[in-house]
């Protein structure tokens, strides 16, 4: 079926515009029924809109036939970009999160109401159900950041397993000294891992779907040009008050208190939010509320199997 028939068969698929921290900002709306559970996806980075954004109505009917998608393009990137200077927090973003709940709610008042966060996201999504008193029915993620992001001893067990020239290993023995750590740093361990490990993508894993999403973003009815490029080149370029905070975030005690349904889904080789750190301290915890899954041969982008499970799991949660 073509994408422009799937957008005009479905019964609401639109850009409104929300103010959500004070701000003016578009979000798409797309779902086969209006009575169908609707699902708010919050996308990772900071900045990075892959794989749903607003640029995305029509393009995923096997999802919107039995949900609703609300794509948002977070303040700083893609149809939303703006400059992020260094006065934003992340407190900011869980705020816009909680105004979009609220205003999506109102729009929907009858329906149940997921949260989907990947990577970044799940930071937004667990900090905004345990923080404020959100109407929301249930949670799920995939790259669940918990605590010592990028600085933690399974990042550095698998960098000095891998062929990583001696150099840089003695680079990063330097920076495990450290007690707090630079953007820099933090950057170079992420460019690491990305290189040396299958933490971002396990080569025995599946493709990533990014061809076929950007070709979409291309022919967007709703994205011009300046848009599909704010998807990579955005507001966030210059910004270090996020990253700084991402450093040193800990989740653990906000994952101890919710109270909902909340699915995590993790990839096996997953470094960037390591997969094993998680899943220790999901059992340890014991919290009936929290449930996980590993996605085997798959890391921290979700490749097509990834993608799948991120789907099934959607779909299950609906019923």
């Amino acid at each position: 079926m073509k994408r422009k028939q799937i957008i005009a068969e479905n019964e609401i698929s639109e850009i409104r515009e929300f103010v959500l921290g004070g701000v003016p900002q578009k979000v798409a709306i797309d779902g086969k029924k209006r009575s169908n559970p609707v699902v708010i996806f919050l996308h990772g980075g900071p900045g990075s809109p892959i794989p749903f954004s607003v640029g995305c109505r029509g393009m995923f009917p096997e999802i919107t036939e039995a949900v609703t998608m609300i794509y948002w393009d977070q303040l700083g990137c893609g149809i939303n970009n703006c400059p992020i200077d260094d006065s934003f927090q992340i407190r900011n973003f869980v705020e816009m999160t909680k105004d979009l709940i609220a205003q999506i709610k109102q729009l929907f008042p009858e329906n149940k109401l997921l949260l989907f966060g990947v990577s970044w996201g799940s930071i937004l999504a667990l900090r905004v159900v345990t923080e404020y008193e959100v109407p929301v029915d249930g949670v799920v993620t995939y790259g669940q950041v918990l605590y010592n992001l990028t600085f933690n001893e399974e990042v550095y067990r698998a960098l000095d397993a891998s062929a990583m020239p001696v150099k840089k290993k003695q680079e990063l023995q330097e920076i495990q000294k450290h007690s707090s750590h630079t953007v820099d740093e933090g950057k170079n361990v992420m460019k690491w891992i990305q290189q040396y490990t299958e933490g971002y993508q396990c080569k025995s894993g599946g493709k990533l779907p990014i061809g076929s999403v950007i070709w979409g973003l291309l022919t967007s009815p709703d994205y011009r040009l300046k848009d599909f490029k704010a998807v990579v080149v955005n507001g966030y370029m210059k910004n270090t008050s996020l990253m700084k905070e991402l450093f040193q975030i800990d989740l653990r005690s906000g994952l101890k208190q919710v109270q909902m349904p909340y699915r995590i889904l993790q990839g096996s080789t997953d470094l960037v939010t390591p997969t094993k750190m998680v899943m220790d301290f999901v059992e340890e915890t014991g919290n009936p509320y929290v449930t996980w899954r590993v996605v085997e041969n798959c890391g921290h982008m979700p490749d097509d199997k990834g993608m799948n499970e991120i789907v099934e799991t959607i779909l299950k949660w609906k019923d």
